[in-house]
């Protein structure tokens, strides 16, 4: 083996898979000096099982490569870049080997696109098949499904993988069909229809053959570029909530697009997707999977996008006062989801506590709750709510004022008449 070749290699294929965000990076950049052991950089990445526990993944592309010539990709055929390959078995060796070695606990596989979506796919599963069948790996495995492979393919792939995921990429049809006119809507959407039949397929027989094997246990996901055409919040989010719906995507990634080139179709050099922009997403998206939210409370034709300033959840609230204030010590759990300021692990607190006492504010203060933002919203009994009538704006400003945030400069006029 050539050492030096599958290290040059490592660093191209690793920076590449950089632009998928299905599993987050470590931060580190500790680099390895005067021939010291391990490398914190390339290729390991980091992501969380649902007991919380933190997993180091080995994060590459089998290639760089590709046919197609998509104006957002940094791989794409057209652009002037280093170019690499792995085989197949030196996946599998460098898998094997950081698995030893403690560096990581499973891999994370994607790749370009190159002669054809079903040769490439093949190659994805190949690794994985050797790595299962003649290793005996037994780590977490991610493979990217490759936009238009076939029905069988796609069965076989959930076979070894523990997670199967293809990239949405554009948020809306339109937009697929403006940077990437070589592709079609169909092609990503067949592939996560077929993992969702056999997830479904399989879990019944189950039910019946307790032995039958397990396919894709850890699920499906997939991934939208944000800011790379002219989509509202509201667009993104509700194609991510049909999603969610109609493929049971365990989770829905949301990267903000890096400007990467000159193309006319693109936002220009140095416009950059604000990193908030993608937190405010995320947000939207944990309120509609786990707090009872439906999309369209949230955004809709008159409110498309979400606020920089505020959390979705303030919000929401700050468009619905009529719904409050809030008797922390009679609403039902699913009211109590929705006062800002107080998440889930809060509300069981709540719910749990107030069998034995009454809740005053000092006990939601133990509890965790921010009250900076909750006690615009809340009583802790009929009697302790001096009713102000302040408007949405106000409460947002002393909200953001007492945040010390920077955008509080806005409202300083608005909070001087409550001083």
């Amino acid at each position: 083996m050539d050492f030096n070749r599958i290290k040059e290699k490592l660093n191209i294929l690793a920076d590449a898979a950089k632009y998928d965000v299905s599993c987050s990076s470590s931060g580190s950049n500790r680099k390895n000096k005067d021939n010291g052991l391990g490398d914190t950089g390339n290729g390991i990445c980091h992501t969380y099982t649902e007991d919380g526990r933190c997993v180091s993944l080995l994060k590459i592309l089998l290639t760089n490569h590709c046919i197609f010539d998509c104006a957002y990709c940094v791989t794409r055929k057209s652009n002037d870049i280093q170019r690499a390959a792995f085989k197949i078995q030196e996946v599998v060796d460098l898998t094997i080997n950081f698995y030893r070695r403690n560096y990581i606990e499973g891999l994370f596989l994607s790749s370009g696109i190159f002669k054809s979506p079903d040769h490439t796919m093949e190659r994805l599963i190949a690794v994985a098949k050797k790595l299962r069948e003649e290793e005996n790996f037994n780590g977490y495995i991610h493979l990217k499904s490759i936009p238009g492979a076939s029905d069988e393919l796609m069965y076989e792939a959930g076979l070894y993988a523990d997670r199967l995921s293809v990239n949405i990429e554009i948020p809306t049809i339109s937009g697929l069909k403006l940077l990437a006119p070589d592709k079609k809507h169909e092609d990503f959407i067949k592939p996560m229809q077929k993992v969702k039949d056999e997830i479904i397929r399989y879990s019944e027989e189950r039910k019946i053959i307790k032995s039958t094997a397990k396919y894709a246990p850890a699920g499906q996901s997939t991934q939208m570029i944000v800011g790379a055409t002219g989509e509202s919040d509201k667009d993104i989010m509700y194609s991510a909530t049909h999603f969610y719906k109609n493929y049971k995507m365990k989770r829905v990634y949301y990267s903000g697009y890096v400007p990467i080139s000159t193309d006319s179709r693109l936002p220009s050099l140095g416009s950059e997707v604000p990193m908030l922009r993608e937190n405010r997403l995320y947000q939207t998206d944990w309120l509609l999977r786990f707090y009872g939210f439906n999309v369209n409370e949230i955004l809709d034709a008159d409110n498309p996008n979400l606020d920089m300033d505020i959390d979705p959840k303030l919000m929401w609230a700050l468009r619905n006062l009529n719904h409050f204030p809030v008797d922390i010590n009679k609403a039902e759990p699913r009211i109590l989801a929705r006062i800002p300021g107080i998440g889930m692990g809060s509300v069981h607190k709540i719910i749990s506590g107030r069998k034995y006492r009454s809740l005053n504010w000092e006990h939601l203060k133990k509890m965790g709750i921010a009250l900076n933002r909750a006690k615009y919203f809340i009583v802790c009994n009929s009697s302790d709510w001096e009713r102000r009538d302040l408007e949405a704006s106000k409460i947002k400003g002393m909200i953001l004022q007492s945040q010390n945030s920077k955008f509080k400069n806005q409202f300083t006029n608005q909070l001087s008449l409550f001083n």
